[in-house]
């Protein structure tokens, strides 16, 4: 019985895995068209609204439907399920209407401290989400801690679909009809209330076959405790959940103030400020990528702790980590050798090239972070790892503006990373022990680090010859992208093999890893 409750947690942990990588892509990828049909001052003014959306998705569709769910499979019956429910959708939904009405109100004031007192249409109209927020979570929460991970996993695609339909279309009708920048916009951070509507018919059936359908019980949690258990570990949760989106929201209240205090203009700022951003997308990719297949070994921690097999749990988890280190080391080399192709390709130009490419060395941090905040997670861990993240929170607000002076814009994403380096470092060093490490023992981190190096080294030079034939063009960025992915990809392959940067059961945890440990063998031999 056991086992097969394992291999049901395992199959929903891949379901949501696969749904969660596919709406990050959606997430990601949408921005190229949206800030090529826009421009780069279009792109700043959705962007510095942006965080808002990405902390109210956060508390709706992962945040809290997490710990939610923790809730939910403690109970011993249906009928407790469902009353707890009922309480915890209550205690949300006052929450929600409590920070509708603060976007609402505060509005103009929230705009002027991000310095551009327009926003504030983009800021009410992002305000309508949070009233979903309630209705998404629990339901949510509700059969992730039932094990149905079906519901969930659609709702999350198509919230996703539809708010990047309504965002690609609200910015082609700027272009045609000739929109304020604001006014679209606007309309475009709408997308975010529709695609909750439909995530909510996703998951509909719960409301109507057993949320007011359930006759009440004499089951009931102490509003105050539930109040306190849901604004502690549950807020925690949304913490780590939307880690690199509180970061951009410093830079939404930092990033202009810093570049008008160097004496810029505001259009100037505007500007910049939108083709910083360009590096989101990118990060935000290569942490889908990162987390995403390292996501589905998850499951198996919980069941070896609750089993109390140290050495296998140790060992899992240190496979883990050094999977999400590969990939996300990878990724980072590999966008950081292709950058100036690679922000012509996706940008039409290179303009702050510099920029993104400090910025996407936060790939390796984040993914790190993610993986060990997910491993604390089955361990029940949270008060120290909120203590990293908060810590590193508090040094992107303080160092954003002074390294904006000092350096430009490059220094938002000198700010980024160290903030970042400074939480991982602070989580490696909290870890308990039973928890593995990439940092300590064998010569894993120098093999991978003459694997990226070799890499980085082939794709950059293939780069500079490229450069010398090259008249710039966006296909000529196609070319030049196309052919550095493939060369990286075959080097850094062919130098793990050679490396023997892998054990078997490392190799094995991949997606089709048998088959590839299978060819690496007949390639030895």
């Amino acid at each position: 019985m056991k086992n097969e409750q394992i291999q049901k947690t395992m199959r929903g942990a891949v379901i949501l895995s696969c749904a969660g990588l596919a709406a990050k892509i959606l997430s990601a990828f949408y921005r190229i068209p949206f800030q090529n049909i826009v421009g780069n001052t279009g792109f700043y003014v959705y962007q510095q609204v942006y965080p808002i959306y990405g902390i109210g998705m956060t508390f709706a569709l992962s945040g809290f439907p997490v710990y939610i769910s923790k809730l939910i499979a403690e109970q011993e019956n249906e009928l407790h399920r469902l009353q707890l429910s009922r309480q915890i959708f209550l205690v949300l939904a006052c929450f929600g209407i409590f920070v509708f009405a603060f976007l609402q109100f505060f509005s103009k004031q929230i705009a002027f401290l991000m310095g551009d007192s327009e926003l504030f249409w983009l800021i009410k109209s992002i305000s309508w989400m949070f009233l979903f927020m309630p209705m998404l979570a629990v339901p949510r929460g509700y059969y992730q801690g039932t094990f149905n991970m079906i519901p969930p996993a659609l709702s999350q695609v198509a919230e996703q679909f539809v708010r990047v339909l309504v965002i690609i279309v609200c910015a082609a009708m700027f272009v045609k009809y000739d929109w304020n920048l604001y006014s679209m916009g606007a309309n475009a951070m709408l997308g975010s209330t529709f695609g909750a509507f439909f995530a909510m018919i996703c998951m509909s059936s719960f409301y109507f076959k057993k949320f007011f359908k359930a006759r009440q019980g004499d089951f009931h949690e102490d509003y105050s405790v539930l109040f306190k258990k849901m604004f502690t570990e549950g807020l925690v949760l949304c913490l780590f959940a939307a880690m690199m989106v509180l970061l951009q929201l410093v830079d939404s209240f930092t990033v202009m103030n810093g570049l008008r205090l160097s004496g810029m203009s505001l259009s100037k700022a505007q500007n910049l400020k939108g083709a910083y951003d360009r590096a989101q997308p990118l990060v935000q990719l290569g942490m889908a990528l990162a987390t995403g297949f390292s996501a589905s070994l998850l499951p198996a921690l919980s069941s070896e702790l609750a089993e109390k097999k140290v050495a296998e749990f140790k060992e899992t988890t240190k496979i883990i980590l050094r999977i999400s280190t590969v990939i996300a080391l990878a990724a980072t080399v590999g966008m950081i050798s292709i950058m100036p192709e690679l922000n012509t390709l996706l940008f039409g130009d290179a303009f702050l090239s510099s920029t993104i490419s400090a910025y996407v060395v936060s790939i390796v941090f984040i993914a790190l972070i993610s993986t060990y905040n997910s491993i604390l997670q089955s361990m029940n861990l949270f008060s120290k790892a909120a203590f990293s993240l908060l810590c590193g929170i508090f040094v992107k607000a303080c160092t954003n503006v002074w390294l904006i002076e000092q350096f430009g814009i490059i220094g938002a994403s000198i700010s980024t990373v160290l903030a970042l380096a400074v939480s991982l470092a602070l989580i490696v060093f909290f870890k308990p022990k039973s928890v593995g490490s990439v940092f300590t023992g064998d010569s894993f981190m120098t093999k991978l680090g003459a694997a990226c190096l070799l890499m980085g080294g082939s794709v950059k030079t293939l780069m500079i010859l490229f450069e010398k034939f090259s008249a710039g063009t966006r296909f000529d960025a196609v070319v030049a992208t196309s052919a550095g992915i493939v060369l990286g990809c075959f080097v850094f392959f062919l130098s793990i093999v050679a490396l023997e940067l892998f054990e078997k059961d490392e190799w094995l945890a991949f997606p089709k890893g048998r088959k590839i440990y299978e060819l690496i063998q007949k390639l030895k031999k």
